[in-house]
């Protein structure tokens, strides 16, 4: 099986309002890297984008008649969740749980304004 560079067994693809600005949200939040350039239709809304966190690939497109947003719930660990759970605020996004400490590392929740869940967690020295 031949699975394109930055491309992972089982990617999302999500469908939004705002797909556009969804890549600077997660540039912002994430230090997300645009792997592929929005393909634009002729309305300006994107057909098709692709975005990077840590070795992760989201694929996403924005909403047409024909296609409803489909958004997701992601998990995502980060360098520093304190950091990115403040930056995920400051971008728009609202809370759904605040940062604890889990055995399973330093976590938060946060809905982005397109309708995302992020369970944003880094590992802490109670993880390892």
């Amino acid at each position: 099986m031949n699975i394109p560079k930055n491309h992972q067994t089982i990617m999302p693809y999500l469908i939004l309002d705002g797909a556009l600005k969804f890549i600077d949200f997660t540039k912002n939040v994430f230090n997300a890297t645009v792997l592929h350039a929005p393909q634009l239709r002729d309305d300006g809304t994107a057909l098709h984008a692709e975005i990077n966190i840590h070795g992760s690939t989201i694929m996403f497109a924005d909403t047409t008649s024909d296609w409803k947003p489909q958004t997701a719930n992601l998990f995502v660990y980060v360098p520093n969740a304190d950091e990115s759970f403040k930056k995920a605020l400051e971008e728009g996004a609202t809370e759904l749980m605040g940062l604890s400490d889990q055995e399973y590392g330093r976590t938060c929740g946060v809905t982005d304004p397109f309708g995302n869940v992020w369970w944003i967690t880094s590992v802490n020295e109670f993880t390892i």
